[in-house]
C-alpha cells in the first residue's frame, strides 16, 4: 500500500531544521535514519529511497494524518536533497517544539512565538520556508509503509 504524502504544515520545516541543530537526526544507513523528539521521550525511524520518491516515518504527522513529517524533512536535509539556511539552523537549538505545539495549540502561534524570541527576520523566515515547501511539492513523495507503528518511547 502506497499513498501520496500531503505537503506538511509549514512549522515543520523548522522543526526539522532544528533537529538538525540540536543533532537529534541519526544517519543510520543511505535510505535509514532515526530522528529523536525535541523532547528526547520518542525516537523516529525513518525510510527514504529517492530514486523511487518512496518514504515512511514512524511520526503522527506521517503515520496518522498523511503528510511529510518533521522526521522525513531532517533526513533529507542531511542528505543534501533540501536547503539547510546554516544562519536560521544554529537559531532554532534548543527549542522544545513538543512543548510549544502542546502549550499553544496552533502552529502558526508558534511559528510567531519563536521569531520574536529569537529575534529573527520574519521574512527570511518565510522566504526559507516557502522554498523548501516548493522542493517538496515537486519531489511528490509518496509513503510506503516499512514500519508498523507509531514510535511511541
Amino acid at each position: 500500500m502506497s499513498e501520496y504524502l500531503r505537503l506538511p504544515p509549514r512549522i515543520k520545516v523548522l522543526e526539522a531544521l532544528g533537529a538538525l541543530a540540536d543533532g537529534r537526526v541519526e544517519v543510520l544507513g543511505d535510505k535509514e535514519a532515526i530522528v529523536r523528539s525535541s523532547d528526547g521521550t520518542r525516537t523516529y525511524r525513518v525510510y527514504l529511497d529517492v530514486s523511487r520518491r518512496e518514504v515512511d516515518s514512524t511520526d503522527n504527522g506521517t503515520v496518522h494524518r498523511g503528510y511529510i513529517g518533521y522526521p522525513i524533512i531532517a533526513f533529507l536535509m542531511m542528505k543534501g536533497l533540501l536547503p539547510v539556511n546554516e544562519e536560521l539552523m544554529k537559531s532554532l537549538r534548543g527549542i522544545p517544539w513538543r512543548k510549544l505545539n502542546e502549550e499553544y495549540k496552533n502552529y502558526a502561534k508558534v511559528i510567531d512565538v519563536i521569531i520574536k524570541e529569537r529575534k529573527l527576520d520574519e521574512n527570511a523566515v518565510n522566504k526559507y520556508i516557502d522554498q523548501v515547501m516548493a522542493m517538496l511539492r515537486r519531489m511528490n513523495l509518496k509513503r510506503v509503509q516499512k514500519y508498523n507503528e507509531v514510535s511511541e518511547e
